[in-house]
């Protein structure tokens, strides 16, 4: 599979970050750091291993930087129109800089590429700031997965991107 064209910012003529597609097991092995620094009941090795066995629907892209060679990740299915977003994370001390908004765009940039029309995530209830995120992205709660989450036990709320909303804040900025 090609990589996605590369996007780049360029303050000083070095590059700040970059999003690409998962290369290898080194990339995989920093996806599982940046689980592991973001979530409470990470993803497997195992478990990415099996996603990864088909490329088709199992998506998986990467954000790196020049001093990190996976800053953050989404890990996605698409299902015939639809995008599943099973992961999205970035390492803490990269937070607040737009990587997240910035990989999330081009997930569906790349989904609409594919056919997708609708995506969705699920969130745990208490996650305001994730709400909040996709929100900001055109996604709204539509229903409750009751007790979806373990470690702890919590509900999950699924949110959609109706096709309406897809001219709306995927716009390629450059970015």
């Amino acid at each position: 599979m090609p990589n996605l064209p590369e996007t780049r910012e360029q303050p000083d003529n070095s590059p700040s970050y970059w999003i690409d597609r998962l290369h290898d097991d080194r990339d995989l092995d920093g996806v599982l750091f940046v689980e592991s620094e973001s979530f409470t009941n990470p993803w497997t090795k195992e478990m990415y291993a099996w996603e990864l066995q088909n490329r088709s629907v199992c998506h998986i892209l990467v954000v790196r930087t020049p001093e990190c060679r996976v800053a953050g990740f989404c890990a996605f299915w698409l299902v015939v129109d639809e995008i599943h977003i099973n992961n999205l994370a970035v390492l803490p001390e990269y937070r607040g800089r737009g990587f997240g908004t910035r990989l999330m765009r081009r997930v569906l940039t790349e989904g609409r590429r594919l056919g997708a029309t609708r995506s969705t995530p699920e969130v745990r209830a208490s996650n305001e700031p994730a709400r909040r995120f996709y929100e900001g992205l055109g996604f709204r709660a539509t229903a409750v997965r009751k007790h979806y989450y373990t470690n702890p036990v919590e509900d999950a709320l699924i949110l959609w991107r109706e096709p309406e909303r897809a001219a709306d804040a995927v716009q390629e900025t450059g970015d």
